[in-house]
């Protein structure tokens, strides 16, 4: 059989073409949340109900960290970003949605400020944008996506790319397990250090979780992470 190939210098063209689109999209991200002032990322699964506890939760871890001064950004669809977002209105602060659009998470959700609301087409930008904004991440339970986030930033504190952050894990009987085997199988076989270990917080008080954060600042300074 005949193996057809596409034309490569086409592609090349729409490859270079697709770098104008990026730049749009980092610049009007930057324009934006340059004016949010110091927020803090709260990720989760997109499919957890309103009359889950996990997302009565982020309701209230929101609310919390809106009444202690710090904006809230979420990925700006329904579930734990829901709630995060929802937290954040209760709470009378700033609420931003970095939306993308995804097979079961087709619409933003109610509660981001229509001043603080971004749509990308581009993950990896949508990605850069947390990362550079937060002040901090607040993870809930969640799927690869949520796996993908949280790692992300813990290896760009791990490995200095990034300024250090608080990175705070609610819900102790999800997280542990992998924790557990994150200490007994990586650290045991010295594919992480010792005090990697030290980069994250497992909790299940929304307060304690407001008090990593508070005493982090207390002695760091608020700013973008690049």
């Amino acid at each position: 059989m005949e193996i057809q190939r596409k034309d490569w210098s086409e592609i090349k063209s729409n490859d270079s073409w697709s770098i104008f689109k990026i730049m749009a999209e980092f610049v009007e991200a930057y324009d934006k949340m340059a004016k949010a002032g110091p927020c803090v990322a709260v990720f989760g699964s997109a499919r957890t109900k309103p009359d889950h506890p996990h997302y009565q939760q982020a309701v209230e871890i929101g609310e919390k960290l809106a009444r202690a001064g710090y904006g809230v950004i979420t990925g700006g669809g329904p579930g734990i970003m829901e709630a995060g977002n929802k937290g954040a209105k209760q709470g009378g602060g700033v609420s931003v949605g970095l939306n993308i659009d995804l097979p079961f998470e087709q619409f933003h959700n109610q509660y981001i400020d229509r001043d603080h609301y971004l749509e990308f087409d581009y993950f990896f930008v949508r990605k850069v944008v947390f990362v550079k904004y937060s002040q901090a991440f607040v993870v809930l339970p969640g799927g690869f996506g949520t796996l993908d986030e949280l790692f992300e930033a813990m290896t760009l504190v791990q490995t200095n790319k990034i300024a250090r952050r608080p990175i705070v894990l609610l819900g102790k009987s999800f997280w542990s397990g992998m924790f557990e085997w994150v200490e007994g199988t990586q650290l045991k076989e010295a594919y992480i250090s010792p005090k990697d270990l030290s980069l994250f917080k497992i909790t299940d008080s929304t307060d304690e979780a407001l008090q990593f954060i508070e005493d982090f600042f207390s002695s760091h300074a608020l700013s973008p992470n690049f």
